[in-house]
């Protein structure tokens, strides 16, 4: 006989020559002839020394223990005491029942969608981000989630996450603020054949993810092609001085054209513009000459005009001055005054009469 104590927290497994016997707990206990003991502690895993479904026939045992049974689609999330202790993937695992309060949440991980109850906090630890794949969609966008290439939803913003699997899950995003298209340096041909080169903007929406990303591929790239056609369209109908003259209405003409075909894109075109013309170095020389030209031509009108308008204001006071004589005199001597400012000195011989002489000098013969 042999005697045996087995401390709180631990268990012992009473093997017979090398068969298993019985289990014993706590307290002082009597072996037998050929009988050994193995003591495990309560708080740590069970690794059983034999085949477990031969120690499982021991209800008594049985009771005591935690099994475990993992598929190969499965993985089990282990809670100790109410926190997270880790993840069981496929496989056979025990644990002792008694001392700890163990929880287990069962996942199959054939499944996409994560439906179980799981903290927020538990999917940035490690131990089960490998089983997880996560997808953001910003503030500023909406996206398409697409499971096995077949469209299932529309996504808002936020952080979405699902069971890592063999199943094909793709996001599709697109950006919904207000977006610019440049459609740059654009060779065309006015009315007149005149050569241009010009630079236009256009500012658009995403309205419809599902039209844009769906039902169309590139949408940003058919859009640019339908910005660019309806502008070399508008373009070739006016001449040079009418393109430069009414740029702005062209620009309108343009967005209500594109409005019906930009609405089957899922976008809105919001305002468009033409940014530069730009003329080729001889048209440039061309249009150059012909502006001096223009402002010679306005300067001699102005010129002549303030000539007629001279000369009819002195054919006006002509006629006035032969009706009025005092008129007349006031004339004279206005001009009299105007030559006297200019003369230096008067000579006036000395044979008398210098009154006189000076009434002849300035006096004016009608």
């Amino acid at each position: 006989m042999k005697r045996v104590r087995i401390n709180a927290g631990k268990v012992g497994l009473v093997f017979k020559k090398g068969d298993y016997n019985r289990v014993i707990t706590k307290g002082i206990h009597w072996l037998g002839f050929n009988e050994k003991v193995i003591q495990y502690d309560l708080t740590k895993p069970f690794a059983t020394p034999v085949a477990l479904e031969i120690l499982l026939q021991d209800k008594e045992l049985e009771a005591m223990l935690h099994v475990i049974e993992v598929k190969d689609n499965e993985v089990v999330l282990v809670y100790e005491n109410g926190n997270f202790k880790s993840v069981f993937g496929s496989g056979r695992y025990t644990l002792w029942n008694s001392l700890k309060d163990y929880k287990f949440t069962r996942v199959d991980l054939t499944k996409i969608y994560i439906t179980e109850k799981i903290d927020k906090t538990l999917f940035s630890n490690y131990a089960l981000t490998k089983y997880i794949r996560a997808f953001e969609v910003a503030t500023y966008e909406k996206a398409l989630l697409i499971v096995d290439d077949v469209f299932t939803k529309t996504l808002e913003s936020g952080t979405y996450r699902f069971w890592r699997n063999d199943t094909s899950i793709k996001i599709a995003r697109a950006d919904l603020r207000q977006l610019q298209l440049e459609i740059a340096g654009q060779e065309l041909l006015t009315k007149d054949k005149a050569g241009v080169r010009i630079n236009f903007y256009t500012q658009y929406k995403v309205i419809d993810i599902e039209k844009a990303l769906l039902d169309n591929k590139d949408y940003e790239k058919q859009l640019y092609i339908t910005m660019q056609l309806a502008l070399r369209t508008f373009v070739g109908n006016y001449t040079l001085d009418e393109l430069l003259e009414h740029k702005e209405s062209i620009a309108s003409s343009v967005l209500e054209n594109v409005k019906n075909q930009a609405t089957k894109l899922g976008v809105r075109v919001l305002n468009c513009g033409i940014r530069d013309i730009i003329l080729p170095g001889d048209m440039k020389e061309i249009m150059n000459q012909v502006l001096v030209a223009q402002k010679k031509a306005q300067a001699n009108s102005i010129t002549r005009r303030e000539e007629t308008a001279s000369t009819r204001s002195l054919l006006n006071t002509a006629k006035l001055m032969e009706e009025n004589e005092m008129l007349y005199k006031l004339k004279e001597m206005e001009y009299v005054e105007k030559i006297a400012d200019k003369i230096g000195e008067i000579s006036v011989s000395g044979d008398g009469g210098m009154i006189k002489q000076l009434k002849d000098i300035f006096s004016v013969n009608r």
